[in-house]
């Protein structure tokens, strides 16, 4: 079985056809946009079928050469944006085929204080391990925000750090071939890549987990309480003066050992309340709460869901709605400190009548559909108000037109609204 693979990986255990079966799978099912090539998941089977004869030769030789990787520009959530690179789907077959083969190996050794990208363990896991840090007195937290960490990564380092497990040459190679493709941006203009491993492929959340071990291993070393997800760190000390103790000593090791360097601006010590964590808040008594920044963008994905100048139908909003509200609520349920999220309820259920108000546009048109909620007598003169879309939307009328149990009873759920407290 792949997950009984802990010796030493080679390129035939690569290009095992049981594994090779397993990366196609998992490369259809992420689906994702179309590399340098403009191939697409769908295009990618009958492309193999063609063409893997020749492939599987110059792996096996040593000799193939990865496309360049497609620059993408995604904002971040803190602003700015992050450059992502997206390589055709037979490169990201290619390096799933890898990290399954290589997870296992590096697996094994791994912190178990290291959460993200890891077969078994989750953003809630690390949440749930940082409270315990807190219940158990480290209420003071250093955040460590790499600065830009996935174009940080020295190759030499990282490839030195692979080697130790795989000893296959052509593999590395391959390895560091992934390492250094050009990045293509939308005008067809590449640039090379000396450092980082760029964001995107399938490669490279094994690839960072590996070359920040080393940072597990001297916090393990230095008995601290912490918690890693990927590039997000957060350490847990007993008072101020110890958590500005470790960051300074940690900031230091980074520069050297690792040669990162860490955002200072957004790197801090403070008390654990005042800290995010994956969209987490962890409150001194233990519980959990939603970070004030989680909550900012919830509110930004309800503006933008309930904007009146889309042009979708009733039921294409409310399976957006859906998608958005209900992939959120699934990840952040696990607060159970919610009165920041229950508050919202009213909120966004407002900007719903909002949005159905302006669809009804004229008086007679928003007669029509008051009267078919049941609004009836002087009430329907609402239509002619003259009060804003916003005012309207808070209005006793509009509340009774489209009542929270009519908003549910359409689909225009709200999930917590349902769930025990």
């Amino acid at each position: 079985m792949l997950n009984e693979v802990k010796g030493e990986v080679t390129m035939e255990q690569v290009l095992d056809r049981e594994n090779l079966r397993a990366a196609y799978l998992a490369v259809k099912a992420n689906d994702g946009a179309p590399g340098v090539d403009g191939m697409s998941v769908d295009a990618m089977n009958s492309h193999i079928r063609k063409h893997w004869e020749s492939m599987e030769r110059k792996l096996l030789e040593g000799k193939y050469q990865p496309a360049a990787v497609r620059a993408v520009e995604i904002p971040k959530n803190s602003g700015g944006v992050r450059m992502l690179g997206i390589p055709t789907v037979i490169d990201r077959m290619i390096q799933q085929a890898i990290g399954q083969r290589m997870g296992p190996s590096f697996e094994e050794g791994f912190s178990a204080h290291s959460y993200g990208f890891r077969p078994g363990r989750s953003a809630h896991d690390a949440v749930r391990a940082a409270r315990e840090h807190v219940v158990a007195g480290k209420k003071w937290v250093v955040d460590i925000d790499l600065k830009s960490f996935f174009d940080q990564v020295d190759h030499d380092k990282l490839m030195a750090m692979v080697a130790r497990k795989v000893r296959d040459k052509r593999l590395l190679r391959l390895i560091g071939d992934y390492l250094r493709a050009p990045m293509q941006k939308a005008d067809g203009s590449r640039s090379a890549r000396r450092a980082g491993t760029p964001q995107g492929g399938p490669l490279s959340p094994l690839l960072a987990n590996i070359y920040l071990d080393p940072l597990d291993k001297e916090l393990e070393s230095r008995k601290v309480a912490f918690v890693r997800y990927a590039d997000d760190i957060a350490i847990f000390a007993s008072s101020q003066r110890a958590a500005e103790r470790i960051l300074e000593s940690v900031i230091q090791w980074l520069k050297k050992e690792l040669k990162l360097e860490v955002n200072r601006e957004k790197s801090g010590t403070g008390p654990s309340e005042g800290s995010g964590l994956l969209g987490f808040r962890l409150y001194e008594d233990g519980r959990i709460g939603v970070a004030p920044k989680a909550i900012n963008k919830l509110k930004e994905k309800v503006r933008q869901c309930w904007d009146a100048r889309q042009s979708k139908t009733s039921r294409e909003l409310r399976e957006q709605w859906r998608r958005t509200i209900v992939g959120w609520w699934n990840y952040f349920q696990l607060a159970d400190r919610r009165w920041e999220v229950e508050e919202l309820s009213g909120w966004i259920r407002r900007h719903m009548r909002k949005l159905f108000w302006q669809r009804w546009h004229s008086p007679r048109g928003r007669i029509n559909a008051l009267k078919k909620l049941g609004v009836k007598g002087r009430s329907l003169g609402m239509a002619y108000s003259g009060l804003g879309a916003w005012a309207i939307a808070g209005h006793w009328v509009m509340q009774q037109a489209l009542k929270n149990r009519t908003l549910n009873r359409y689909g225009f759920v709200i999930p917590w609204s349902f769930a025990q407290t």
